[in-house]
């Protein structure tokens, strides 16, 4: 018998309690804020509204994931935008496939 209830997804990741507003302070610093704020705003409140519904705060611990990751890379995907790195030669897997077919 499992003390978990069988309905109950377990959440492997929770967030400090104050992270969203960590993450927002930090997105309003970013160059992209013009962006990613009202992206990150509108994403937090869908997720919100969703937790309402289903009492799970798994949306709104996957909006917070998301966008941590995506202000980690920001540096690695400036550098690499930066470097001049020609990709010109990249693959369309999509359209290698619809190609063959």
């Amino acid at each position: 018998m499992s003390a978990q209830p069988d309905h109950a997804p377990v959440t492997t990741y929770a967030p400090a309690p104050g992270a969203p507003a960590e993450l927002l302070a930090q997105l309003r610093a970013d160059a992209r804020a013009d962006s990613w704020v009202p992206a990150f705003e509108r994403q937090w409140a869908a997720a919100l509204e969703e937790s309402r519904r289903t009492f799970s705060l798994g949306g709104l611990y996957e909006v917070v994931r998301e966008w941590q990751g995506r202000i980690a890379s920001a540096p690695g995907v400036d550098a690499f935008v930066a470097s001049g790195y020609d990709d010109s030669d990249f693959i369309d897997m999509v359209e290698l496939r619809t190609k063959r077919l």
